[in-house]
């Protein structure tokens, strides 16, 4: 074969997903760190699959249309600082793939090298030993390997073979794999869907297999809301596609962004340039929202389902809610300036609601949301000026994506909180009287000034800067580093504490999870007032995975 089309090329994508959704947990279990963290596999796939979805019912032979539906895919499904970089590799193949209906294996090359520079180009601090590496070094051998006239085949073996040589080389340029005694996990995941795409070329069909997964998606609906069909608003309407949206109105596209209120009971049926719509949701005027975009009301129902109604209604009360059949629905005016976190845990999220946060994003450590779900909220808050609080590592790279895909519609500024105590401090220092530019430089400043520490389990035995880690045991961390590892919760907090606090040390704020007993929290509190002069407050986040996290100031 010398060349390939949009239809072989879609193949190969949906092959390398099935590849990847497959093998993801071996790629999970690659991960550095003993954390239960947003596992790469898990990430990749997720990304990934969302871009194969995306393609899977696109009826086109031009790779250039196949490729750019793809990338928008991977874009907005995009999970963690993998998934990013995955939906960049994939968006510089694309653009080099602009003005081609098909490609020969020198222009597939050249596709793939730029797929390189553009996922470079999206890391502000690029490290090598990573899947940046073996998408570089492999993208460069097979650019200088690929001649006119050779079989695509050919070319893209020599490419996996590349890539698999990189991928063993990349405990030599991070020390940290060397230490562990691993390879890169997103270089694995990346090698694993290029395995895919070889399947592919050689004829081979994959049948994906059921992993089960199910935590993944449910971790993702909103904390803010119960998902119960037995109460909320019966929430009917019909409305009339814009001329210029009819080509790309989707009905899994607002069944899915319907499902994400949350909501259930969900009918969408189009005819033509009309949909007509029922949804069981807690906020109808989000389902307006949503629709909304996509063009005019014709008609709508609204009716409260719930037995004690009023209270309800007094709780829940919006323009939308209490709306009568009319022929476009009431909007109201976009908010000057708007926060979104992302969080995980009831008491965490009301924590973030009382401190001027208007939506809360339902993730954090062990499940990253998707920058459709950040898009989704930014969207939801309906403000002029949107500030976002990723709160952990793997998601700020997320939430920049979210903002550059809306850049045409809202003004979105990331803060780059990594951690929850940073997102609080973050919040506490916004101040709705002063400038949008006064509020920003005052919450970057609050992240700088927070020392972040952390409780959790080992999910695995290793030995990490000289600590011996046993699975199940207790991990203390202060800032990114494990300091101890023992059997006791308790006795792991007051390592995190005595490595964090210090005499200039003011307010302690610890968060526990729920798997903290009232008991064990006192036993805290005297050993603070034992140990420091700085005071200590105490709040149930209700946190899963991470017993404690401390916020020192």
């Amino acid at each position: 074969m010398r060349i390939i089309d949009g239809k072989q090329f879609k193949e190969m994508v949906i092959t390398g997903a099935t590849v990847l959704h497959n093998n993801h947990p071996e790629i999970d279990a690659l991960n550095v760190f003993p954390v239960p963290d947003g596992d790469t596999g898990t990430n990749m796939s997720l990304t990934f699959s969302s871009g194969a979805d995306e393609i899977e019912k696109l009826d086109s032979n031009d790779i250039y249309e196949i490729s750019k539906k793809l990338s928008k895919g991977l874009l907005m499904g995009a999970r963690g600082n993998s998934g990013v970089i995955l939906s960049q590799i994939f968006r510089g193949i694309s653009m080099a793939f602009e003005g081609k209906s098909q490609v020969d294996a020198v222009e597939f090359a050249q596709a793939l090298q730029n797929g390189a520079k553009v996922a470079y180009k999206a890391v502000m601090r690029p490290v090598e030993g990573t899947i940046l590496t073996v998408i570089r070094e492999s993208s460069e051998a097979v650019v200088k390997y690929a001649k006119p006239g050779m079989e695509i085949e050919d070319v893209f073996s020599y490419f996996v073979k590349e890539a698999e040589e990189s991928l063993e080389r990349t405990p030599e340029l991070l020390p940290v794999l060397k230490e562990v005694g691993v390879v890169d996990s997103g270089g694995a995941g990346l090698l694993l869907i290029l395995t895919g795409f070889m399947a592919a070329l050689a004829g081979e069909e994959i049948e994906r297999v059921d992993i089960n997964n199910d935590n993944a998606k449910e971790a993702l609906v909103d904390v803010e809301s119960g998902s119960e069909d037995a109460y909320g608003y019966c929430t009917e309407f019909i409305f009339r596609l814009d001329p210029a949206k009819i080509k790309v109105f989707k009905e899994e596209n607002l069944r899915n962004e319907l499902e994400r209120l949350p909501g259930n009971s969900i009918v969408v049926v189009q005819d033509e340039d009309i949909v007509k719509v029922h949804v069981h949701t807690l906020k109808p005027g989000n389902a307006l929202n949503v629709a909304q975009r996509y063009g005019e009301f014709i008609k709508l129902k609204i009716e409260n389902m719930q037995e004690q109604h009023n209270s309800i209604l007094e709780a829940n009360s919006t323009p939308a809610a209490n709306a009568k059949a009319t022929l476009t629905a009431p909007k109201e005016e976009p908010k000057d300036v708007s926060i979104i976190s992302v969080a995980a845990g009831d008491g965490i999220k009301d924590m973030f609601l009382e401190l001027h946060c208007d939506y809360v994003v339902s993730g954090g450590q062990t499940m990253n949301p998707s920058a459709e779900d950040i898009v989704q909220a930014i969207r939801d808050v309906n403000a002029k000026h949107v500030i976002i609080l990723p709160n952990n590592s793997n998601i700020v790279m997320t939430a920049q994506q979210a903002a550059i895909i809306l850049e045409d519609e809202v003004d979105v500024h990331v803060i780059p909180s990594k951690t929850i105590p940073q997102g609080l401090s973050a919040c506490i220092m916004f101040n709705p009287e002063v400038s949008l530019e006064d509020n920003l430089n005052e919450m970057n400043e609050a992240i700088a000034n927070v020392k972040t520490g952390q409780v959790t389990f080992a999910i695995k035995d290793t030995n990490i800067d000289g600590v011996d880690i046993k699975a199940n045991q207790y991990m203390a961390l202060c800032e990114k580093e494990i300091i101890a590892c023992v059997p006791n919760k308790v006795e792991a907090l007051k390592e995190t504490l005595n490595g964090l606090v210090d005499e200039d040390s003011e307010i302690i704020t610890l968060i526990y999870g729920e798997d903290v007993t009232e008991d064990e929290v006192e036993d805290i509190e005297s050993y603070v007032e034992d140990h420091f002069e700085a005071e200590i407050e105490c709040v149930n986040g209700k946190q899963p995975v991470y017993s404690f996290i401390v916020g020192v100031e």
